[in-house]
């Protein structure tokens, strides 16, 4: 008994102790971002008894920040804190189910359709290199997993290592507005947007007409989806390819900045895909949640924000084939999309 009291006073003392800067540099929020993520869960991750002192709603949440930041289960307990090891993990597993809750992705995580929504980010990618009509980039990222036990083959990627592979949308801000995590890593980037949500609101009018999304050349080009051109002529294509680099750039460095802010996703994440998949959509929520709270990665990592990540970029091995194989159903939207292009090049460069 007299032990457990005092790992109990030693946890508190763990939790307690840190000020809001040392708060933002070990879990990524501040006193005030913590309170906030204790308000909307705390009540579904509140342990049902109190009996051997309990681990708290907030201190399964600043474990789970824990887990995040770090990537490492073996940090977020110990001889420092006087919690076992199942306690840790099943801590984290609960708050990381609420976290990616239908309820938290659909609050934080949100594509713009209201026309003063669309016009305010279409606003902000112009400012960047005067492209019109943007209102996000796109873009797939490669998040590490172990060999499931099921369907293993469907999770080996391109380089050969198991994966989820992940689709982002960010606006301007590098804040997420859209974002499908369920894929395996074999999966290409022109099958996850083709079977998404997104294409489902472009090409059934929810959309005006005049808005875009900006991909790399793994993707097949769409009146709402504008990629490069793969070998630009000189003059009007070459101008085109250079104003559409810039704003695109925001989806590499908004997955550079989801990735240093929660290092889980820079590792190998020992968990099964649907376990994997609640830890990436749990990050995207905190992520666009920092961003709100204008909390800023801290210091002490790399101060370039670009994506590490080997998929940044344009995806031209696979590309040929997809685009090869997609010729015949999109040749109207490519031959519409060129035509755009060129216009808008020549009147605009």
């Amino acid at each position: 008994m007299a032990a457990r009291r005092r790992n109990f006073r030693e946890r508190r003392d763990y939790f307690n102790e840190y000020s809001d800067m040392e708060l933002v540099k070990r879990f990524r929020l501040d006193s005030g971002g913590i309170n906030f993520i204790e308000g909307l869960i705390g009540n579904e991750i509140r342990s049902a008894s109190v009996r051997n002192h309990a681990l708290t709603s907030r201190e399964k949440i600043l474990l789970t920040l824990r887990f995040l930041t770090t990537g490492k289960v073996q940090l977020c307990n110990g001889d420092d804190m006087g919690v076992s090891q199942s306690s840790v993990s099943r801590a984290i597993s609960c708050t990381i189910k609420s976290l990616s809750s239908v309820r938290m992705v659909r609050r934080f995580i949100n594509f713009p359709t209201s026309p003063d929504e669309i016009r305010r980010n279409q606003e902000r990618f112009f400012q960047i290199a005067g492209f019109p009509g943007i209102v996000g980039a796109i873009d797939g990222t490669h998040v590490q997993i172990i060999a499931p036990r099921q369907n293993e083959n469907d999770f080996v990627n391109r380089h050969h290592y198991h994966s989820l592979n992940v689709q982002v949308v960010f606006d301007s801000q590098y804040k997420l507005i859209d974002i499908v995590a369920k894929w395996p890593g074999s999966t290409h980037d022109a099958r996850v947007v083709n079977e998404s949500g997104l294409r489902v609101l472009f090409e059934n009018g929810h959309i005006p007409v005049h808005t875009h999304l900006l991909g790399d050349s793994g993707y097949s080009s769409r009146r709402w989806l504008l990629t490069p051109f793969r070998i630009p002529q000189p003059g009007p294509q070459t101008n085109y390819n250079n104003a559409h680099k810039r704003p695109r750039s925001t989806v590499e460095r908004g997955i550079g900045q989801l990735k240093r802010r929660f290092h889980v996703l820079h590792g190998e994440i020992r968990m099964s895909p649907q376990e994997a998949f609640q830890v990436v959509m749990a990050c995207a929520v905190l992520h666009n949640i920092c961003k709100d709270r204008q909390i800023p990665i801290p210091d002490d990592d790399d101060s370039n924000d670009t994506s590490d990540d080997e998929d940044s970029g344009d995806d031209t091995a696979q590309g040929h084939h997809v685009q090869a194989r997609n010729d015949g159903a999109a040749r109207g939207n490519n031959i519409n999309d060129t035509l755009y292009r060129q216009q808008f090049a020549a009147t605009h460069f």
